[in-house]
């Protein structure tokens, strides 16, 4: 080989070696089942935000004539993609529809959880002293109670509507946002952040509101996201056993519960919703952990 053939044979190497190098920090920055997982996220968040568009029919429409229809990966026709259930409904605008329910439920409980117990959180780690001795209270008991027991007896006695069953929902993992937020405020109290803004005459609204909870927001996502999947299937198991989202509205969970009693004859009717439910919590719950390795600083 030539001098100058080796010489620029050396540059095209480095720009090779440079490249892989490259290709392997962003494959270690967002891993391929990161991708794959924010995607579906995406994918679900159009479906629920333009449900009513993307529904090829009405879900609650009958079609006595095309009942238990199989979808086309079976046999069916493409009239009804994904086949029809018991009453000939499309069970693809069921689906869309219920994908909406499900995660618009989930949201809102995630929400009130988060808010409820960040608040306390920060109250019982401002106040100290009877206050978090109640909180910690709180906390002990709704931790030693089966969440599952409380939400079967409140809608047995108080009876069922979309609100109050969100509301029921958003009681649920509150304590872990409480503990948190109260461990980092106690420490963001002890740091000289905090004790510098307080000697600078700052209030607790704006101590808490515009430096701690800035700093402590990355932990608290990340329990949001580990907490959004959990109320999705607690709310998809008490649709399947009747006390959850009652027709004529319609969620993943009542997909399912009616779908068991024709698992034999149409099983499309059932497992179509239970994929989705299984995808869409191992997303989440992928994404969790990437925002933890992420943001989490004692794991680097």
């Amino acid at each position: 080989m030539a001098p100058q053939d080796a010489a620029a044979a050396v540059p095209s190497a480095a720009a090779a070696v440079e490249e892989r190098g490259r290709l392997a920090r962003a494959l270690e920055a967002w891993p391929p089942g990161v991708l794959l997982a924010l995607a579906w996220i995406a994918t679900m968040l159009v479906v629920a935000l333009f449900a009513d568009s993307l529904a090829p029919y009405s879900f609650t429409a009958l079609d006595l004539r095309g009942r238990l229809l199989p979808p086309v990966f079976m046999g069916g026709s493409w009239t009804h993609l994904l086949g029809s259930d018991e009453l000939g409904r499309d069970v693809l605008s069921r689906l869309i529809v219920s994908i909406r329910m499900s995660v618009l439920i989930a949201f809102g409980a995630t929400v009130i959880s988060a808010v409820l117990g960040t608040t306390l959180g920060l109250l019982a780690a401002h106040f100290r002293g009877r206050v978090e001795q109640v909180v910690l209270a709180l906390v002990d008991f709704q931790a030693s109670m089966p969440f599952l027991i409380i939400a079967l007896s409140v809608l047995a006695f108080l009876g069922n509507s979309l609100p109050l069953f969100v509301a029921l929902m958003g009681f649920h993992g509150w304590e872990r946002y409480a503990r948190i937020a109260r461990g980092l405020t106690i420490a963001a109290n002890e740091q000289g952040y905090a004790s510098a803004v307080r000697q600078l005459g700052a209030g607790p609204a704006r101590i808490y509101g515009v430096h701690v909870l800035p700093n402590i927001a990355s932990t608290l996502i990340v329990t949001a996201t580990l907490t959004f999947p959990e109320i999705i299937l607690l709310e998809s198991g008490l649709s399947f056993l009747g006390l959850g989202v009652q027709p004529p509205l319609t969620s993943l969970g009542n997909m399912v519960g009616y779908g068991r009693e024709y698992l034999t004859r149409a099983p499309w009717i059932m497992l179509t919703p239970s994929a989705t439910i299984v995808l869409t919590t191992l997303s989440i719950s992928l994404v969790g952990d990437w925002l933890r390795d992420r943001l989490d600083p004692t794991l680097r």
